[in-house]
């Protein structure tokens, strides 16, 4: 596959297009799916094959385009303009696609005319200086320098709030590399919700591993919000989700299922009863991994 950034559209995988497929008149819905470009070790990080992953869990959705993006955001920003929501599955920091400055200015333009916009992962960190700011009012969270952190631990989600994005998912646990500790905006609805184990705070205290803060609130034994969503004052919706690290975690049903409620509602779009009904095999899982060394 050519290095070059690769767009997807789910409409032109199928026998005719979504256009045809749901009337002249009628107006599907579109979502973009950004992935980040390869880190970590394989099997972690695996930002491409996720999002191809939960572009094939929605091709069943009626009046619904999934267009996806590969090692970043797409060449042709204008398929950000024409987007209903856009979900970011990424590296981030300094190294976070979005912050981009011509990235930035198209996805300053979604947000403007009430877009959604989901944060996976890694996804949900800006920086300080340039994009937290702008993280908190569109989505109403962000991992924060030596504020939050990211140890791994199994996270056990007890009881889920009456959403439409908790549709069709159950209590479950899950080993993931759960942040904690974020900073919130006012507003913001808790989804998944645990107690870190003390474990979590066995690591020397730096940006991402520790501080007195995040100490405190583990000793107290509060419980830590890893999931949220967000509905801004202008109408557009968010979603942020920390977990993410282990690509083998989308085989996980409640997990996959929260993501994939999650991209219809911010795209303003009704939520199955049930949750968007999916199957992912372990053929599934191994497809479209980045070469790693």
């Amino acid at each position: 596959m050519s290095p070059r950034i690769l767009v997807l559209t789910l409409a032109l995988l199928l026998p005719f297009s979504a256009e045809t497929a749901l009337g002249a008149n009628a107006q599907p819905k579109r979502a973009l799916l950004i992935a980040g470009r390869p880190s970590h070790a394989p099997g972690d990080h695996e930002h491409n094959a996720g999002v191809l992953l939960l572009q094939q869990c929605l091709r069943d959705i009626p009046n619904l385009v999934v267009d996806v993006s590969l090692n970043g955001f797409p060449a042709d920003l204008g398929l950000v303009d024409r987007t209903d929501t856009i979900l970011i599955y990424a590296d981030g920091g300094d190294a976070h696609p979005a912050l981009e400055p011509k990235n930035f200015a198209a996805l300053q333009r979604a947000m403007q005319r009430h877009a959604g916009l989901v944060l996976l992962h890694y996804a949900t960190e800006p920086t300080i200086e340039n994009g937290e700011t702008e993280f908190l009012a569109w989505v109403g969270g962000a991992f924060e320098i030596n504020w939050s952190v990211n140890p791994h631990w199994t996270a056990n989600f007890n009881a889920l709030p009456d959403h439409p994005v908790t549709r069709g998912v159950a209590p479950f646990s899950l080993l993931d590399e759960w942040y904690f500790h974020l900073r919130f905006a006012s507003g913001v609805t808790p989804l998944l919700a645990a107690v870190p184990p003390l474990s979590t705070m066995q690591r020397r205290d730096g940006p991402h591993s520790g501080n007195p803060h995040v100490r405190a609130a583990v000793a107290r034994g509060e419980p830590q919000t890893v999931a949220w969503t967000f509905e801004r004052p202008d109408g557009g919706r968010g979603f942020g989700l920390t977990g993410g690290h282990f690509h083998r975690n989308w085989g996980q049903r409640d997990f996959r299922t929260l993501v994939l409620n999650a991209i219809l509602w911010t795209a303003q779009m009704d939520v199955p009863a049930d949750g968007v009904a999916s199957v992912v095999t372990a053929e599934d899982l191994a497809r479209n991994l980045d070469p790693k060394p």
